[in-house]
């Protein structure tokens, strides 16, 4: 920095875009409120339909979202202009006074063309150490101008960060001061240097740098930062390398780099979500690298001629954090069209395709797998962000190829997670701020799912490959669309929604797939626990508002009583042919899943179902919910209604033991869902003080349960071949 410019610096033209900054942040705050609780909380209460409940809503949750990013960002800049302002009128002091002592020496200073200055004795003869005090007086000045223009360079560093970061809207970058964004920005150009010679770091810069990364991976700067410094290439030959390096960890080792997996995945995660030119040429370049042969010369391995793919190392490192979707996007259509070259049916040849070739000795996953299957990393970063994997699985031939290859692969966990994420509209571990409808391309995947699994010749085997849980999620949160199709027309004031395709699903793959997942203890739990909510969510809404249905509350009753039977019998009949088969699991495997979903799902209820869809969250995630309210009537009876399922709670003077818990008999099926549907009503009765009798509704409650659990056995004889039969 120019010692004039800073000596005579006049600051008030950055106080006034303080000032104004300072408004706008002001302005901000009202209208992000405003969002909040207002505009999406009206949005998030109203009865919303069709194109509305998935568009308009999604619209609405998005802009109030672009107002607290919009927030978040003026603030920082905000502060950052004004911690720069503060230090530079410091540093003007610090300069002024300096010149000031200077003159009590008889020293004088002037600014010399181009930026320099000059330090002279100004009388003559010169006083005794002179010389030594120009000096000093010179390294002063040149101090304050160094910690200036380092103030300033950096202020500008970082804002020009900030604003690159999205291409529109706003990336909701956090900064309290200039220092913490300056700070991180450095950090990343440090461990990028670092990266570039992972064989030559110490044990102590490991750790040094995996707390770094733990600190920032959800930093945008630097993240964005320490990806474009290294740079595609480079961060696929550093993960490479290091995977060499630290190849047959165990204990304390073993541990740490699962850790630094872990941080280095969610930082380059987050990386991708900058909008900033050098990032989208980094991620266009790292799915360039995806066929390029990695091989490492840190570790001499005898016997191996072939490295790690590119796809190998990219998707090795996806296992966590949220990538960006349209980088997801780009990368996948590749990734699966390599996948699905081989020829032969459907994923036949995906195993032979990774683990063909004997040569490649490569271990690029710290703990479970070795990272030679890139579907599994890729599956995992879709289950982390729905968009991506709606996207993907939109695919027809995709989806049928990557559900087929689960039965000779080992990626059908994953492969299970990233369906649950792109039917349900939200990833594992995401916590949703409010409802979130089944887009009619959502229900469409939905749909084809139920139709492979439907399929008689070997539709059931991919629910026995490992995938029962992830169906059996799906179906809990498509019972509003499953109720609606076993229900049959005429019952849409019934069975209430805000699906954009409520009446999508075919009845003949929808009884097929209950059966077959019902065939898994786990899938057979999602169900019965999912049913069990929504039937207790719907009786809670017509008997609290009658006119929702205008042949009454009554009449409403019975018909959703008649499909607790249909779809709880299909579960029933399922359980007691498997026994037949003697496939049955064990009592206890039973038993535990019943109170693995219910603890999921009280978690769930605790954050407020929505009657509408009771649509809920993958496995893995607990305190939220997907669902939308009709008429706003939830008010914990589907709570407990779970906690008769999971607790163990026995329904009065009906059952001698706990709902479903010992379960392995038709009868105790059939006795669990109607005591469960008569329970819930009743205590929807009492809480609303409604006008229905509370000894004669549960009769009527006993007809239309038993009716429907009859019509359960007639539906399956037509749609799938049993051994019970």
């Amino acid at each position: 920095m120019d010692l004039e410019a800073l000596r005579h610096g006049n600051f008030a033209t950055l106080g006034t875009a303080i000032d104004d900054w300072t408004k706008v942040v002001g302005y901000l705050k009202g209208y992000e409120k405003d969002a909040r609780e207002d505009l999406k909380a009206k949005a998030d209460r109203a009865e919303w339909a069709g194109v509305n409940a998935a568009v308009s809503r999604q619209f609405i949750s998005k802009t109030a979202g672009e107002f607290a990013d919009a927030l978040a960002q003026a603030t920082s800049i905000r502060d950052i202009l004004r911690d720069t302002r503060d230090e530079l009128v410091q540093y003007r002091a610090e300069l002024n006074r300096a010149i000031d002592r200077g003159w009590e020496k008889k020293l004088s200073v002037v600014g010399e063309r181009g930026g320099g200055f000059r330090v002279f004795v100004n009388v003559h003869p010169e006083p005794p150490n002179s010389e030594q005090a120009v000096k000093d007086l010179r390294d002063e000045l040149q101090g304050i101008l160094t910690k200036a223009a380092t103030s300033d360079s950096t202020a500008s560093r970082v804002l020009r960060a900030i604003a690159e970061q999205a291409d529109y809207g706003f990336s909701g970058v956090s900064y309290k001061d200039r220092d913490s964004a300056a700070g991180a920005m450095q950090r990343a150009d440090d461990l990028a240097k670092l990266a570039k010679d992972p064989e030559k770091m110490s044990d102590a810069q490991l750790r040094e740098f995996n707390a770094t990364l733990a600190k920032y991976k959800d930093d945008q700067l630097f993240s964005a930062r320490f990806a474009t410094q290294l740079g595609a290439e480079g961060t696929l030959r550093f993960w490479t390398e290091m995977s060499d390096i630290h190849m047959g960890a165990r204990d304390g080792e073993l541990k740490r780099m699962e850790e630094f997996q872990k941080n280095l995945s969610m930082t380059l995660a987050t990386a991708t979500l900058s909008d900033a030119d050098a990032m989208q040429a980094w991620k266009k370049d790292l799915v360039d690298q995806s066929n390029k042969n990695f091989v490492s010369d840190a570790v001499n391995v005898p016997g191996r001629t072939v490295g790690a793919y590119g796809y190998q190392v990219i998707s090795s490192l996806m296992h966590h954090g949220k990538y960006d979707a349209e980088f997801l996007d780009a990368y996948g259509k590749q990734l699966l069209k390599q996948d699905m070259a081989p020829a032969g049916p459907p994923g036949i040849g995906s195993r032979n395709l990774w683990h063909g070739d004997n040569h490649q000795l490569t271990d690029l996953v710290f703990g479970k797998g070795d990272g030679r299957d890139p579907l599994v990393g890729f599956m995992d970063a879709l289950s982390h962000n729905a968009e991506a994997a709606t996207n993907t699985f939109d695919d027809k031939k995709a989806l049928e190829h990557v559900l087929e290859s689960t039965r000779y692969t080992d990626r059908d966990a994953s492969v299970g997670r990233a369906l649950e994420a792109a039917v349900m509209g939200v990833g594992v571990g995401e916590k949703p701020d409010g409802p979130a409808p089944h887009t009619a391309t959502q229900v469409g995947i939905m749909k084809n799912v139920m139709h492979m699994v439907a399929q008689p010749d070997g539709g059931s085997d991919l629910v026995s490959k490992g995938l029962g849980d992830s169906f059996g999620n799906m179906a809990s949160a498509y019972m509003p669309e499953i109720s609606r199709t076993i229900a049959g027309e005429g019952a849409e004031s019934i069975f209430l929604t805000d699906s954009e395709a409520p009446n999508e699903l075919d009845p003949t793959d929808t009884t097929r797939f209950l059966y077959e997942v019902s065939q898994d203890p786990n899938g057979r739990a999602g169900i019965i626990v999912g049913q069990s909510v929504y039937t207790s969510s719907l009786l809670e809404a017509h008997i609290a508002n009658p006119s929702l249905y205008d042949g009454g509350p009554a009449e409403a009753v019975r018909t959703i009583s008649e499909s607790s039977g249909v779809i709880q019998g299909i579960v029933g009949h399922a359980n007691a042919d498997a026994a037949v088969a003697g496939e049955l699991a064990s009592e206890k495997d039973q038993n535990d899943a019943v109170k693995t979903k219910g603890d999921l799902f009280k978690g769930i209820a605790g954050a407020g179902i929505g009657v509408a869809a009771a649509a809920f969250v993958p496995q893995g995630m607990v305190g939220g919910v997907i669902g939308a309210t009709a008429g706003g009537y939830f008010g914990g009876i589907a709570g407990i209604a779970i906690d008769r399922l999971m607790e163990g709670q026995q329904a009065q003077g009906a059952l001698d033991r706990a709902l479903y818990q010992s379960g392995r008999e038709l009868n105790d099926y059939q006795s669990s869902v109607r005591v469960q549907t008569q329970q819930s009503a009743v205590d929807a009765i009492e809480k609303y003080g409604a006008d229905l009798p509370p000894e004669a509704t549960k009769n009527q409650i006993r007809e239309a349960v038993n009716e429907g659990w009859t019509e359960s056995d007639r539906i399956l004889e037509d749609a799938h071949a049993r051994p019970a039969a």
